[in-house]
């Protein structure tokens, strides 16, 4: 009897052994793939069992009652990860698992670039493969409702950064994180704003803000160019700005500002109304964002491009002129 008994435990161990090696034999065996790389979805809730079907499915050649199995022996099953993934060719089971339990997820990455409108964001966002549009067909009312935004413009209001994201994740949730990013860096420029400074609030510092960044040729004439709009404000100066009348004129713009633009009153023409215009003109980045509450200390009220980039800066008027007839009408400037 004892001898039967031995000879029940040494077939035992030895079936023991041969599924531990054909386990670790699966484990680490590599996965055929439809393709060299295979992209699939987890939702979250997604069990091991389900999200085995789902990367079956994808085009992995897997086993999934076998891949379950394996899960669950480790102890990982109950640990995966919800979230958009990339396998490449040569991937095993085990690497497979540690990839979900450990979250490991493929992400996008999309550019918000200073001076863009919210019109060319939404263009990127829409279009970018690996996001789900998820805010079209909304208005720019639902839009600030969805992001918690109680502004009641758009435009201006996310921070021009690269994001990175999980791949397939919506659009309205990059715009959130984009428009957190801009009341943190707006509400640290505003708290460090110089007392003399003509703006009454922080968004009249993103306006002034958005336009700077839209008038500055090199970075180095940031704060001189700050300094001539916040002049102006500050002696009840109309703006002149060219950048804000183009950005009135919308889609009519031909690329080509006349004479006729600037004498037809709207609301973001700085030529026929004084101060601020109504809304941001683009989105500024930080360095605009802190020359428009802390400009360079300076007397210029005009400046013209010069066509290299840079500005010619002026006191007076006649000044000006020259700075016009010089770089514009005989040098070919703005």
């Amino acid at each position: 009897m004892k001898r039967l008994f031995l000879r029940l435990v040494l077939l035992l161990s030895v079936v023991a052994a041969l599924i531990a090696g054909a386990g670790w034999w699966y484990a680490h065996r590599p996965l055929a793939l439809k393709a060299e790389a295979v992209s699939f979805t987890i939702p979250r809730g997604v069990g091991m069992r389900q999200a085995a079907a789902l990367i079956e499915r994808a085009g992995v050649n897997v086993d999934a009652g076998r891949l379950a199995l394996l899960a669950r022996i480790s102890g990982r099953a109950h640990h995966i990860k919800a979230g958009s993934y990339e396998v490449h060719d040569g991937i095993t089971p085990w690497q497979l698992i540690l990839k979900l339990s450990d979250g490991d997820v493929s992400q996008g990455e999309l550019l918000l670039v200073e001076g863009w409108t919210f019109r060319q964001v939404r263009r990127a966002l829409e279009s970018h493969p690996d996001l789900e549009p998820d805010t079209a067909g909304l208005t720019d009312a639902e839009i600030l409702a969805r992001i918690g935004a109680p502004e009641k413009s758009l435009e201006g209001l996310f921070f021009p950064d690269t994001y990175l994201f999980d791949k397939r994740s919506g659009a309205l949730a990059v715009l959130e994180r984009a428009y957190g990013a801009m009341r943190e860096r707006l509400d640290r420029a505003w708290a460090e704003r110089d007392p003399a400074s003509p703006l009454g609030s922080p968004y009249e510092a993103l306006i002034l803000a958005s336009i700077i960044e839209k008038e500055t040729g090199r970075p180095e004439d940031r704060g001189l160019v700050a300094s001539v709009f916040s002049n102006r404000l500050r002696i009840g100066m109309r703006l002149q700005t060219d950048p804000s009348v183009i950005y009135g004129l919308g889609a009519d713009f031909d690329g080509r500002l006349r004479r006729i633009h600037l004498d037809t009153d709207h609301p973001w023409n700085t030529y026929t109304r004084a101060g601020l215009p109504p809304t941001p003109i683009a989105m500024p980045g930080e360095a605009a964002l802190r020359a428009a509450v802390r400009p360079d200390n300076s007397d210029f009220l005009y400046f013209v491009a010069r066509g290299d980039g840079s500005s010619e800066f002026s006191r007076n008027l006649a000044d000006h002129n020259r700075a016009v007839n010089k770089f514009i009408r005989d040098g070919g400037g703005r």
